[in-house]
């Protein structure tokens, strides 16, 4: 092959990778969502099949007349005649459902208060499709109807969110009075997760924020964060990082634990750092 040949073989594998690489980059701009919020879809079962008989399927309907389905635990002991109960709101990670997370709920769910976990937007069986708006719109869906509900003190309400969850707790927590925060695995932003997993995209073509740093600066209650030592998929060093950003009160490791398996790994302490955390930080505002 001469080299007028081999240069214009050259120049044409260039443009195919280049066209490619462009392809590549569109996709990723353009279907970007549907990477972050991949929507896990099951058929939420009735509370009873986690052994929570005295739960109930709720339907909460957003600002935008998205219909969410999810479950609410009451207050387990209820509160004395004439007192109201806490309520925690729980955000679960991808490709969680609230099905699937039955047997977790009822054994981290904290005594005494009331629970509501709802399926975000075309996760679950909620109607709609995920976005980074709508999962915020769902989180205030929820706020609202916790605390609209008779027998919870709408001024002691917590948040937990985990993975995913945790910048839709954030986000709540950072506009709205809650009493405290429990994170799993939290994330620092959109842009550093793509850094960490895409380096070969370019940084203009992410639309999403989702930005847990920004949101713990603002955050004003009292913060815990759980984080696996072994966490591949959301370095430690960002959950270090929300702890700093949030002035965290608790910030524990989970040593040997990955992205996916902090509940069992955690085990009974994951569950009594938890309970007792979120005892002390509702008293704390019952005594305001």
């Amino acid at each position: 092959m001469n080299m007028t040949a081999w240069i214009s073989s050259v120049g044409k594998i260039l443009i195919i990778v280049v066209v490619a690489y462009a392809v590549i980059v569109f996709l990723a701009w353009r279907f970007q969502e549907k990477l972050a919020f991949p929507g896990a879809r099951r058929t939420l079962p009735s509370p009873a099949t986690a052994g929570l008989s005295e739960g109930q399927r709720v339907t909460v309907v957003t600002t935008d007349q998205i219909e969410l389905h999810g479950w609410y635990l009451p207050p387990d002991p209820e509160p004395a005649t004439g007192e109201k109960a806490p309520g925690l709101l729980w955000f679960y990670g991808n490709m969680e459902t609230v099905g699937a997370l039955g047997p977790i709920i009822r054994d981290l769910r904290p005594p005494g208060t009331g629970l509501l976990i709802l399926d975000y937007r075309g996760y679950g069986q909620s109607e709609g499709t995920p976005t980074e708006e709508g999962l915020y719109r769902d989180a205030e869906a929820a706020w609202s109807y916790l605390t609209g509900r008779e027998e919870i003190d709408s001024s002691s309400i917590a948040v937990y969110g985990r993975s995913l969850g945790s910048a839709v707790a954030l986000h709540l927590a950072a506009r709205r009075p809650v009493r405290s925060v429990v994170l799993d695995s939290p994330f620092s932003n959109a842009r550093e997760m793509a850094a960490h997993h895409y380096r070969f995209l370019p940084q203009f073509v992410l639309r999403l924020s989702l930005d847990n740093l920004a949101n713990a600066e603002r955050l004003e209650a009292p913060l815990l964060i759980f984080h696996g030592s072994a966490d591949r998929i959301v370095p430690f060093a960002m959950g270090q990082a929300v702890a700093a950003a949030g002035r965290a009160r608790e910030f524990i490791m989970l040593e040997g634990a990955g992205h996916n398996d902090t509940y069992y790994v955690g085990g009974s302490a994951y569950r009594a750092a938890m309970h007792n955390f979120l005892t002390t930080t509702l008293l704390e505002g019952n005594r305001e």
